[in-house]
Order: structure tokens, then C-alpha cells, then sequence
């Protein structure tokens, strides 16, 4: 394991593929942990030097009590560029950590060389589900004992809003990397709750306009969790960004059709930074 002190805790990180191609970061979502990239990296190393960590309150990072913000936690990962050594980096975050990314770019343009948000939102009032989200986040305090509260029922909800039916009835190789992320290294209810109550706070819609970054906006356009809404507000409020929807793909769409996914990704950064062959 991998380790660093960063704004004062340990934060778990790794690096894959050669360290002198161009730099990619990976933020991962809510409770995700590095191996939930696991679809994604060996794609990403085959041409770049792809760096991902644990945020805080999550897998192998520390899980202070919250509250954490997508400020503090965009310091985080900017700390783990400077670990590693680097100035600037493609930034890539899904979900919550999409959320990061977009603070990222606001608090360090200068730092991002592109920016790849993938079903994700821009938070507060003006996104789409927002009244759901804070009704479903107010469910996580009334939680004792989170493996009481993780009944079939609630797995199996949890499950279709990541992946169609289908997918789950024959899941292939991605589904056992996304899935695995999760197994061995569990959530706890002081990480979801700190990593919550960021997500509740974040509202990057009046900033968006600043982001001066080439960025690309991804997203299943069946996705119940992080509604699609939200993507097309992304790519509208951000000037030049493209927006790609997958057809019928949900939240985990990275997973479920992981070579789509890169591909799509792979040709965004190439045109925007060559990669070294």
C-alpha cells in the first residue's frame, strides 16, 4: 500500500503505466475507492500514466468525522499530484467524484490540462433530482448498523440503479471489478456520512461558466441515480464542453460497457494532449 500524509491524514493512492506519458487523475464517487477504476485503468496505462487514490472516508484513506467539502477533498487530490510529482493532469471523476472535479477546476485551473466529469451534476437548487437526493441522503442518519441496513431488497435497488437488467442477469468482466472495489473494502457510516454531507453542500452551477478547461460530460441517459438532467446542465454551463449519453446505460455505465466508456474517453484526451505510443 501506498500512502501519503495529505492535509493532515492518510491518503491511499497508486500509479499504472509509464510515468513519463501525460498524466491522468481518477476521483471516484461515493464510498468508491480506487479499484472501482479497475474497467478504466488498464486502458487509460496502455497510454498514460494514469494516478488513483482513495478519497477521504473511503477504501484505504483515513475516515475522519465529518463534515468533509468538495473543497477539502479537491485539496486532497491536488495533494496527491503533488506526491507524485505533478503539476498539471487530466481529471477524470465520476458521480461524487465528478462533484470533486469540478471543484478541482474552479480552485485549480491551472492544474487541469482537460477534464472528463462522467454522471455527475452540478449540485444545488438548479439540478434535476435534488429534492430526491436530500430526502435519500436524510435515510443515511437514521442507519445504526450499516450490514443491518443493507437488506436484499436495498442491495437489489442498489444494483439496478448502477446497471440494466440484462447486464445483470449476464454481468461481464466489468462487473466483477466494479463489484469487487466495493467487497473488499466496505463503506463505513462515518466515511458515507462525511462524503454525504459534502455532497449535500456542493452547488458548483454559478461557477461552471469559469471552467476554462477542454472538458467532456458522460453519462447513461437512463441513469436513476445521478438523473441525465444533470449532464446536459454540465455541458451547457461549461463553454465548449461535449456531451456524450450512452443509450439506455444507467449510473455504473462505466462498467457495464467499459470498452464504450474508454473509447470515448481515450478519443477525448487524444484529441485535446496526444499520447506518447
Amino acid at each position: 500500500m501506498t500512502t501519503a500524509q495529505i492535509n493532515g491524514i492518510e491518503i491511499y493512492y497508486e500509479q499504472h503505466g509509464d510515468p513519463k506519458a501525460e498524466p491522468v487523475l481518477l476521483i471516484m464517487g461515493f464510498t468508491g475507492n480506487a479499484a472501482a477504476w479497475a474497467p478504466q485503468i488498464p486502458a487509460l496505462a496502455a497510454r498514460y500514466h494514469v494516478i488513483a487514490f482513495d478519497n477521504r472516508g473511503a477504501g484505504r484513506s483515513a475516515q475522519p468525522d465529518g463534515p468533509y467539502t468538495m473543497r477539502q477533498m479537491a485539496a486532497d487530490a491536488a495533494g496527491v499530484l503533488d506526491q507524485v510529482g505533478i503539476d498539471a493532469a487530466h481529471i477524470i471523476g465520476a458521480s461524487m467524484g465528478g462533484m470533486i472535479a469540478q471543484e478541482f477546476a474552479l480552485q485549480y485551473p491551472g492544474r487541469v490540462r482537460t477534464l472528463v466529469l462522467a454522471c455527475t451534476t452540478p449540485g444545488g437548487p438548479h439540478s434535476a433530482g435534488y429534492e430526491a437526493m436530500k430526502a435519500a441522503s436524510a435515510e443515511l442518519w437514521q442507519v445504526e448498523d450499516l450490514a443491518a441496513a443493507m437488506t436484499a431488497e436495498r442491495m437489489q435497488q442498489n444494483m439496478l440503479e448502477l446497471f440494466t437488467p440484462e447486464f445483470i442477469a449476464n454481468p461481464g468482466p466489468g462487473f466483477a471489478e466494479f463489484a469487487g472495489a466495493a467487497l473488499q473494502y466496505p463503506p463505513t457510516l462515518v466515511g458515507m456520512r462525511g462524503q454525504m454531507l459534502a455532497i449535500l453542500d456542493h452547488d458548483t452551477y454559478d461557477r461552471l461558466p469559469q471552467i476554462t478547461a477542454p472538458t467532456l460530460v458522460i453519462a447513461g441517459d437512463a441513469d436513476p441515480l445521478v438523473l441525465p438532467e444533470n449532464s446536459r446542465i454540465l455541458a451547457a454551463r461549461i463553454p465548449g464542453a461535449e456531451l456524450r449519453l450512452f443509450p439506455g446505460l444507467r449510473h455504473g455505465f462505466t462498467a457495464e460497457k467499459p470498452e464504450e466508456a474508454n473509447a470515448a474517453i481515450l478519443d477525448f484526451l487524444a484529441r485535446h494532449a496526444p499520447a506518447r505510443v
